[in-house]
């Protein structure tokens, strides 16, 4: 019979390329997420929409049967966490802490195991401790975000050392794709360059664009995360490219690429900075290298042209509908 995965966040960029790979591999695949959410592309037997902090959960596993979970729900952009901190403590944070008691529960109630993916975030490093982080970095966490990540992290080590659930952390640095929603840096870039190549638009603002990131492809990052639960035995890995470039220098490479001034077109607005920010993230992705044999595949200049290329098609699309 077909492995079950059960995959959280389903209609996010993570749960679109995790399904993909899931599906290629064979498994049967059911999808959750919020209320109002639901996937643009479908390959799940069943998708539900379902509050991971109000839901019957247990009920839910006992039904569907997962032999992997892969936790990718949540609230996920930094600058809104500031706005409300409450609300992505109870989503990231004890949303994962139920869904572990559930995995945990039906394990024991049923005699089966279930392995469990927490997608943890770069962001719980803060600026503490050497660059690159790795595994060992201790956290300093600089948002509600990045704490209400923290508490899902810590939780499911607890689970993992208390009650012997396989459960694993994918410490994931920043991930993107054509996939990425448009309110993530990122895809702003490429989506509003495309628009001023087309005449759709004419300036892009942005806030602080010396900040450096360590951006990887989503598509090979959902491997990492297939990997983690097909080892002997659970442990956590940061999952990273290890070399960073600044919001401005991958501005630059887009507007380059598709033959635009950066300097003419592009402003900045102080409005638009964090209230604390990371100057550099750069991750130390040498276990997951080791244990899992996981290396990148996309390289920056190609993730670049890709998305940049995507954006462009979409504003094709869309000069031509008006």
């Amino acid at each position: 019979m077909a492995r079950v995965a059960l995959i959280t966040g389903i209609a996010g960029q993570d749960g679109f390329y995790l399904s993909q790979l899931l599906h290629e591999k064979g498994y049967e695949l059911c999808g959750l997420d919020r209320p109002g959410k639901r996937p643009a592309e479908n390959l799940c037997t069943r998708v539900l929409e379902v509050d991971l902090v109000s839901a019957p959960l247990g009920d839910l596993l006992d039904e569907i049967r997962p032999d992997e979970i892969y936790n990718l729900a949540g609230l996920s952009q930094v600058a809104a966490s500031f706005e409300d901190p409450a609300g992505f403590a109870l989503t990231n944070g004890v949303g994962a802490i139920r869904l572990l008691e559930a995995a945990r529960r039906h394990r024991d109630r049923l005699g089966r195991e279930v392995r469990f993916y927490q997608a943890s975030s770069s962001e719980m490093f803060g600026s503490a401790g050497r660059t690159p982080k790795n595994e060992t970095t201790p956290f300093h966490p600089q948002s509600p975000y990045a704490c209400s990540k923290v508490l899902a992290h810590l939780q499911t080590i607890n689970f993992r050392e208390a009650f012997g659930l396989f459960a694993c952390c994918g410490i994931l640095f920043n991930h993107e794709s054509p996939s990425r929603p448009k309110q993530f840096v990122t895809r702003k870039i490429t989506a509003a360059a495309a628009r001023i190549k087309l005449g759709l638009q004419e300036r892009l603002t942005l806030g602080n664009v010396e900040v450096r990131r360590d951006w990887g492809f989503a598509g090979d990052y959902v491997e990492a995360m297939w990997q983690m639960l097909q080892q002997d035995a659970p442990d956590d890995y940061v999952i990273a490219t290890g070399e960073t470039h600044s919001v401005r220098e991958f501005g630059q490479a887009v507007f380059a690429h598709l033959g635009l001034d950066w300097a003419a077109q592009v402003t900045t607005d102080p409005r638009l900075l964090r209230p604390s920010d990371i100057q550099c993230v750069c991750g130390d992705a040498s276990k997951a290298r080791d244990k899992l044999g996981w290396r990148p595949r996309v390289a920056f200049q190609e993730l670049v042209r890709m998305m940049a290329d995507h954006d462009l098609q979409l504003a094709r699309e869309e000069r031509k509908g008006t």
